[in-house]
């Protein structure tokens, strides 16, 4: 069974998942936009669970395209994957890096044991990323992913936060077939 792709308007922290992939910043220790919401409302518990993994194996913090997790605290969730999307550049093509953190997110959700994942559009807030670009990566390289293993998620659902972003991946959902 091939894990079906949907999309949602609203607030990612406010959905009920297995994992909520948090669009975070290298340091792992909050921030604004959707990594904050998450921190704030998920709660100490996920900032606890960073502070160790800046502690041990991520002292320079998270590189861009990875992807780690923990608890999701008081998120409806199990766990909280956390990924560094790369900043958008007008002169330097960054997809790949986009692109990786949709796969490593799937990666390490699938190595969770998780069949439901909510993704925001990463990189479209402050870093800049243009949004219908953004959208047929994402979409793109969640398809990639599933293919390779279509038995391991029920559903990856993107949460776009306004009506802008939920019309760019419905499109792109659309375009990728």
């Amino acid at each position: 069974m091939t894990a079906r792709i949907t999309l949602v308007q609203g607030d990612i922290t406010r959905q009920r998942a297995d994992v909520l992939v948090n669009a975070a910043n290298s340091s792992l220790l909050g921030g604004g936009g959707v990594d904050g919401a998450i921190h704030r409302r998920g709660g100490p518990d996920i900032l606890a669970e960073c502070r160790v993994l800046r502690a041990s194996r991520y002292g320079k913090g998270l590189p861009t395209g990875q992807a780690v997790a923990t608890t999701a605290g008081r998120l409806d969730a199990d766990h909280v994957i956390h990924t560094v999307g790369p900043v958008w550049s007008a002169t330097e093509d960054r997809s790949a890096l986009l692109a990786s953190c949709y796969r490593e997110s799937l990666r390490v959700a699938a190595g969770l044991g998780a069949r439901t994942v909510a993704f925001p559009a990463i990189s479209t807030g402050v870093y800049r990323w243009p949004l219908d670009d953004a959208a047929h990566i994402a979409v793109r390289a969640v398809r990639d992913a599933l293919a390779t293993a279509p038995e391991l998620l029920a559903e990856v659902r993107f949460v776009l936060f306004d009506e802008a972003a939920y019309e760019a991946f419905e499109q792109a959902l659309a375009a990728e077939g």
